[in-house]
């Protein structure tokens, strides 16, 4: 088997960074800054928010099924919306970041009045980042936390669940789905028979979508990761839009040409940035 240190891993976030911009993925997930080692990344409200609904419904998987709305969802989220508030989270005024912790909190308290798999069994796979070798042939290891995993008793098989706090629907050529059935289909024993979006701004419950063709999926994906491993290889990450930049890579070019604000250094040792106001180029996003 290949050393897993040097092999190219790859997830939803990166081949998605990747398929918009190469010159983003290389920024975002490639290029460490030489003074402090790091890599970077720019905070906007709607990460921010993204982020703080998805620490506290993700927390419940690991409480008993009778415990998992006992302690207040909203005080919860108020614990960890403090970490992200002001320019920690994007926010350059109040009023705005009053405007998104609203919207938090109100897709919170959809699952409080309506919480259905999330009051039901789940499966919980052992490792805390999920991964397997997409191909040791070509050194690719696929890798990604899954939101939730519901568990179908009467089927003994799983039912995957993303949760989406962004205003925008999953595009249907998005491989997001795709990675997260081969992914649960390769890290656990059991079969995934269901996949749901539950966009909570807007549903009271997960919305289904159709299984993914296992084959077809394996496919596509190892095509992107190939594109990916060559550009890492050939150290060719060119933006579409030519020197010019586009929408992914321009809040990343601001970053090296000194024109972000530093605010602090985040989990697995990123640099964190924001935008000045008024430069915010960024689009409407939810965090995976």
């Amino acid at each position: 088997m290949p050393d897993k240190y040097s092999a190219v891993w790859v997830s939803h976030s990166s081949i998605s960074d990747f398929q918009k911009c190469p010159r983003a993925y290389y920024l975002k997930n490639v290029y460490k800054d030489p003074k402090s080692g790091n890599k970077i990344q720019v905070m906007n409200p709607s990460l921010a928010l993204g982020g703080a609904v998805h620490e506290v419904v993700e927390s419940l998987s690991n409480l008993p099924t009778d415990q998992r709305l006992k302690d207040s969802l909203l005080e919860k989220f108020d614990k960890v919306w403090l970490k992200l508030s002001g320019k920690k989270g994007g926010f350059w005024d109040k009023e705005t970041e009053q405007k998104f912790k609203k919207r938090g909190e109100d897709m919170l308290r959809k699952i409080i009045e309506n919480p259905g798999p999330i009051s039901q069994l789940t499966v919980k796979i052992k490792e805390d980042l999920p991964h397997y070798w997409l191909s040791e042939d070509d050194g690719i290891i696929l890798c990604g936390k899954i939101d939730w995993l519901q568990y179908l008793s009467d089927t003994d098989s799983v039912h995957i669940i993303d949760f989406k706090t962004s205003k925008n629907e999953e595009i249907g050529t998005s491989l997001q789905l795709p990675i997260y059935l081969l992914l649960v289909g390769n890290t656990q024993k059991r079969k995934v028979s269901k996949m749901s979006y539950w966009y909570l701004e807007r549903d009271s419950e997960p919305k289904e979508v159709d299984l993914p063709d296992e084959q077809e999926s394996y496919e596509k994906i190892l095509k992107v990761a190939k594109e990916m491993k060559l550009a890492r290889q050939l150290n060719r990450f060119r933006c579409p839009e030519g020197e010019a930049g586009c929408f992914a890579c321009k809040p990343f070019e601001k970053i090296i040409s000194g024109q972000a604000e530093f605010v602090g250094v985040g989990g697995y040792r990123q640099d964190i940035y924001i935008i000045p106001q008024g430069k915010d180029i960024s689009e409407e996003s939810e965090i995976l």
